[in-house]
């Protein structure tokens, strides 16, 4: 595999190491020992699948709190996305800075999404499928969101959304100053 931190400290673009031959190519998607080497939570707990019908779909942008936060590993297994990731650790040198990488089905590019991160996407094509390996169940009382379009954060989609949930869509502003004393999100 091959690992490329990008500005936002702990976040990872993973791309797999391709083994190529005349039936195609051969590579890990995951490796634990790689992981370790990298120093990242690597105790998948949970896998779950977004099956997305329409092109223009956003979800987001969610996350946990402590004690249920989690790590997730993003994949696009059909289809596109264009994943954003926003550091919400108010410790971070990055904090409220944001990143988005486009995954493909074609391309098996990964994004590795650090604790203390808010995470969505919005799709590029019809019929898109994504998987996410998270290292914490699902905790509805844990869940936060922030808006997809909050003037906080500024984050250049690449295409206007056409599908948001309602729920997404209701995600107050975020104000500065709704961190609990441990440094966690309270949005």
């Amino acid at each position: 595999m091959i690992f490329t931190e990008t500005k936002l400290k702990g976040a990872y673009i993973l791309d797999v190491k391709r083994i190529e031959d005349e039936r195609g190519f051969f590579g890990r998607s995951f490796c634990q020992k790689e992981f370790e080497e990298y120093g990242l939570t690597n105790d998948i707990r949970q896998t779950n699948v977004s099956y997305n019908k329409k092109k223009g779909t956003l979800r987001g942008m969610h996350m946990q709190l402590a004690p249920n936060e989690e790590t997730k590993l993003v994949r696009c297994t059909r289809g596109a996305i264009y994943d954003v990731i926003i550091d919400m650790r108010p410790d971070s040198e990055t904090y409220k800075q944001w990143i988005g990488v486009e995954l493909t089905a074609d391309n098996y590019r990964m994004l590795f999404v650090p604790e203390g991160f808010a995470h969505g996407f919005i799709t590029l094509e019809d019929n898109t499928d994504v998987t996410y390996q998270v290292t914490e169940f699902y905790t509805p009382g844990a869940e936060r969101g922030l808006r997809w379009n909050d003037p906080a954060f500024n984050i250049e989609w690449p295409i206007e959304p056409i599908i948001i949930s309602e729920k997404d869509q209701a995600h107050p502003d975020f104000v500065e100053g709704q961190e609990e004393s441990k440094g966690k999100l309270l949005v």
